[in-house]
């Protein structure tokens, strides 16, 4: 059985390729934000632990994943609560947030990738971190997207492969 991909991947007007994924959740935009922000909950979801200094050209500070060096990253927009871009490695996350009706928020995330050829892997890699966050946003406890009950990310990287999206990029602690 093949998971189903949620993420969408395109090309930016400015020729960057991408992968976009978008979430509405029944909580308003200022509690979405702190799923987006706060190192208390994105270590629930995030694939590092995140500390962020919140203006453009502050430092964001990767940790933890045990795939990845420690590492830090720039922000380049923040309008809290509806925008927050930083560089994570040579991709460029967006968080877009947007209030909608009844107290519910449309959460936006588009990994603006680096090499066009990681696009399947991190595509899968998004899926098993939003499921993550989608857990935690219902109020359900997550260990986060590198615990046991993490999603199958081979499952959803299978799914991006056979939907023909760019891959070949390498697979942190398997390549």
């Amino acid at each position: 059985m093949t998971a189903d991909r949620t993420g969408t991947y395109l090309t930016l007007d400015d020729g960057r390729p991408a992968v976009r994924f978008s979430r509405v959740y029944d909580h308003p935009v200022e509690r979405v934000w702190r799923f987006v922000t706060d190192p208390d909950e994105t270590v629930h979801w995030f694939p590092s632990r995140l500390r962020i200094e919140g203006e453009p050209g502050g430092t964001v500070h990767f940790s933890g994943d045990p795939h990845q060096a420690d590492g830090t990253g720039t922000v380049l927009a923040v309008d809290e609560p509806r925008h927050l871009s930083f560089t994570w490695g040579g991709d460029e996350l967006r968080f877009g947030l947007e209030a909608l009706d009844g107290g519910r928020t449309r959460f936006t995330l588009t990994d603006v990738l680096a090499e066009r050829n990681a696009a399947a892997r991190n595509g899968a890699g998004w899926e098993v971190c939003l499921l993550a966050l989608d857990a935690v946003v219902r109020g359900e406890r997550h260990g986060g997207p590198h615990s046991a009950d993490a999603a199958d990310w081979q499952e959803y990287y299978r799914a991006y492969l056979d939907a023909g999206i760019p891959s070949g990029a390498p697979v942190p602690g398997l390549d």
